[in-house]
């Protein structure tokens, strides 16, 4: 495979420690939610976001798109997110996250995302990578939709994570060359990176994380080459049923105080 590093493939199942490898099929209409940013519409980035909804589209799958960028959406957490608060005086976000969500008195903005969300069976992530991860915008996404209760609180996470019933993938780019994130590379490996993103936020919340696809050195490729990485990612989400997600906890190997349990016999 092209789209992940060998050495991405080794070290993806080494961070992770125990795994529900049954998968339920990907549905036939499938829906796909792209949250997508880049501050340029004419990128390489945008042309891969553009594929996926052509490609999905033509199988019969239903696409929507949240472009942050064109929709100028507000990254910065802060009280404005809610309009009616529990604490006036000190701002406790996540809880605050809760009330506004049983409430129904978030943000207007949030609300609109965390919809696309729960209607979606598929979360692509499609992004360049700044500074070793997403851009500000995307990140304050993150941040602001993935609201604490309903998609995750106390020991709801990783497998009991409130979104243990869809898909996610990130779709990025890279000026670096493959080999700078080899094992041994000048950046170390991709997995290294890539980590905060793949088990930190969408495993932590339950995903079921299909392995990354990466366009490489796209700053400096011909065309030509951009071309190809365009087709294999064409191929990727035509075969998206053949995609194993990747490996992480499962809370039933822990003791309520997350130790690990003695191997089962």
């Amino acid at each position: 495979m092209r789209d992940v590093s060998s050495a991405l493939r080794r070290t993806l199942d080494v961070l992770s420690s125990s795994v529900e490898d049954v998968c339920a099929p990907l549905p036939s209409r499938m829906k796909t939610l792209i949250v997508h940013a880049h501050p340029e519409p004419g990128s390489f980035t945008g042309a891969m976001k553009q594929v996926a909804v052509e490609t999905l589209r033509r199988a019969g799958h239903e696409v929507r798109v949240s472009d942050l960028y064109e929709m100028r959406f507000n990254p910065v957490a802060s009280s404005a997110d809610f309009q009616a608060r529990t604490n006036n005086a000190y701002l406790v976000y996540a809880l605050e996250q809760r009330h506004g969500d049983k409430t129904n008195t978030l943000a207007e903005d949030i609300a609109a995302e965390i919809e696309k969300v729960v209607w979606a069976d598929l979360v692509i992530f499609s992004f360049p990578v700044f500074w070793f991860s997403v851009p500000a915008i995307m990140k304050g996404w993150i941040d602001r939709v993935f609201v604490s209760g309903r998609f995750y609180a106390g020991m709801r996470f990783y497998d009991r994570g409130g979104l243990n019933d869809k898909r996610a993938l990130l779709a990025l780019t890279l000026g670096g060359q493959r080999h700078m994130f080899e094992v041994d590379g000048i950046h170390g490996p991709l997995d290294d990176m890539l980590r905060p993103l793949l088990r930190g936020t969408l495993g932590y919340l339950g995903f079921k994380v299909l392995p990354p696809f990466v366009s490489w050195h796209v700053p400096y490729i011909s065309r030509e080459e951009r071309q190809r990485f365009l087709e294999e990612y064409r191929r990727y989400l035509e075969t998206l049923d053949q995609r194993q997600p990747l490996r992480f906890p499962t809370l039933s190997d822990f003791d309520p105080m997350l130790h690990r349990l003695a191997e089962r016999s």
